[in-house]
């Protein structure tokens, strides 16, 4: 917290669990009159309304505004539970940003994650076979829908701001999903960390700066990926040009498809589907030659252009 400067006011995100307690409580203390909390009601759970309760009373006790939000946090057929309540919370941020008040406010937003959270969404990610976007974990900073968010606790054990609410005599809220040892990320937390902590104590501090340096590696990739697309996308619209395309190496051109899909569309292929896109690209030297792939939430497929052949991505 000591290097954390965000610009004010600042809005906490607050579940009422120990992680976002202990950043809300010393925000308010370092800041005091410029930070508020917003609150997700997911709805998921049938102690979400004592969740909510609790928060408004922690909030009114140490002087701070806080906005709740109801959201859906429900999956849809073929979307996991966390990525649909990831999805909700950034859109119930969003739209609380729009309110009124609330408008200054959260154009800069904290969240609690730690050092424990960070090792665990490396894990996650080398469990899934994982590129260097993945394997950079999370990230301090990064902006989306026009707000900046932050992490200033990516450095610091949970175990450590446990201890300093239980100093404070600080109550806060345990969610029992926590404990559920179906999802793969609680299994982690009960199972992994404490093997890692008896076998590499230093775990947190060194696998954090392997995320940090798969983080680089991958800024480095995404230029590469923003100069390769301005040199093969067609005149019209941007869409590569598949000629233009294979005059880059294999490893280059997948580069620059997973850049141009995620950020064009907002879809990320899998491994086998970007293998067999690019063996398709390889192979088109004719007019004739179809292109037609799944690729992510839609299909990757030759279209005939003016100055030659293109690929375009839909969703039927």
């Amino acid at each position: 917290m000591a290097h954390f400067t965000p610009d004010l006011p600042l809005a906490v995100a607050y579940s009422g669990g120990a992680d976002s307690t202990a950043l809300l409580l010393a925000c308010a203390e370092k800041w005091p009159g410029q930070i508020s909390a917003i609150h997700i009601h997911h709805g998921l759970q049938a102690a979400a309304n004592d969740f909510e309760l609790h928060c408004r009373a922690f909030c009114a006790q140490i002087g701070v505004p806080l906005a709740v939000k109801s959201v859906n946090a429900h999956p849809v057929p073929g979307q996991s539970p966390e990525d649909a309540a990831r999805r909700a919370r950034y859109e119930a941020f969003r739209a609380v940003g729009q309110e009124g008040s609330a408008q200054e406010a959260t154009k800069n937003i904290a969240i609690a994650q730690h050092a424990d959270d960070q090792v665990e969404t490396l894990l996650l990610a080398l469990s899934r076979g994982a590129g260097l976007a993945g394997l950079s974990a999370m990230p301090a900073h990064w902006q989306r829908d026009g707000i900046n968010y932050h992490r200033p606790l990516l450095q610091v054990p949970g175990a450590e701001l446990r201890r300093w609410l239980q100093e404070r005599g600080v109550a806060f809220v345990t969610d029992p999903t926590n404990s559920n040892e179906h999802y793969t990320r609680n299994r982690i937390r009960a199972r992994l960390l404490p093997v890692l902590e008896t076998a590499f104590p230093a775990f947190r501090e060194t696998f954090a700066r392997s995320a940090s340096h798969a983080a680089q590696a991958q800024e480095v990739l995404t230029d590469v990926a923003i100069q390769d697309l301005a040199l093969i996308v067609s005149l019209i619209g941007q869409a590569p040009n598949i000629a233009k395309l294979q005059t880059l190496s294999r490893p280059r051109q997948a580069n620059v498809l997973r850049h141009w899909l995620k950020t064009m569309f907002q879809t990320v292929p899998s491994t086998a589907q970007l293998d067999e896109l690019l063996d398709q690209i390889s192979a088109c030297t004719t007019r004739g030659h179809q292109i037609h792939i799944k690729v992510g939430a839609g299909f990757v497929r030759r279209l005939a252009q003016r100055g030659g052949a293109v690929l375009d991505w839909y969703n039927p």
